[in-house]
């Protein structure tokens, strides 16, 4: 079976089991995207959603409180100290040089604190509807498993599975992989029989 047999087959079975994926981190616009998808690093998207009802909702709110301040709030996250100040930094950055607004390109998202490719990719997609497929571990481990892909990384994953999907779904196919991920194919005690991708391909 070639790799674009497969992932015809991976589309059709994600479209039975997952067919309106929402974003899993509640936001109102794409700064409180932005903010929630950095949140969301070594931190489930659950305890994100507990926390950002907590934090102001514009960058200019943000920096109204202390770099302190916003780690008393987001402590439960995990790795607080770094994303406060990212958090506090990025905001100061958006207003002076976006006037408030979130930026709508790769280069000027990840020049940002904080802000790495990934958390670029779920913001112009999800906020922007732009073309971007943002691979976390789930759909990295996804991709390998379902021969999609032989990649090491995350980024050579990405480009792997930008190659064999349309671009007009990759919004709602990162989605799709990761809710797929979490119910059927997770990373530990996965059983190829109860997981219907995987027992489809083997």
């Amino acid at each position: 079976m070639t790799k674009k047999e497969r992932s015809k087959i991976v589309q059709e079975l994600l479209e039975k089991f997952f067919p309106n994926p929402e974003i899993p981190l509640k936001h109102k616009d794409p700064y409180t995207l932005l903010i929630a998808v950095l949140l969301s690093a070594q931190c489930t998207d659950k305890r994100v959603n507990l926390v950002t009802p907590y934090l102001p909702s514009s960058p200019k709110e943000m920096v109204k409180l202390t770099i302190p301040e916003i780690e008393a709030i987001i402590k439960t996250c995990g790795l607080y100290k770094t994303k406060s100040k990212a958090i506090w930094n990025l905001s100061k950055i958006l207003i002076e040089k976006y006037k408030g607004n979130v930026p709508k390109t790769f280069e000027e998202l990840e020049a940002l604190p904080g802000v790495g490719h990934k958390t670029a990719s779920v913001v112009l997609t999800q906020a922007f509807n732009l073309p971007a497929f943002p691979v976390d571990t789930h759909i990295h481990r996804c991709a390998k498993r379902w021969g999609l892909s032989t990649a090491k990384t995350v980024t050579q994953t990405e480009a792997d599975l930008k190659k064999l999907f349309p671009k007009n779904i990759w919004h709602k196919l990162h989605l799709q992989i990761i809710y797929y991920a979490r119910t059927y194919c997770t990373a530990r005690a996965h059983v190829v029989d109860k997981c219907p991708i995987c027992h489809k391909l083997v």
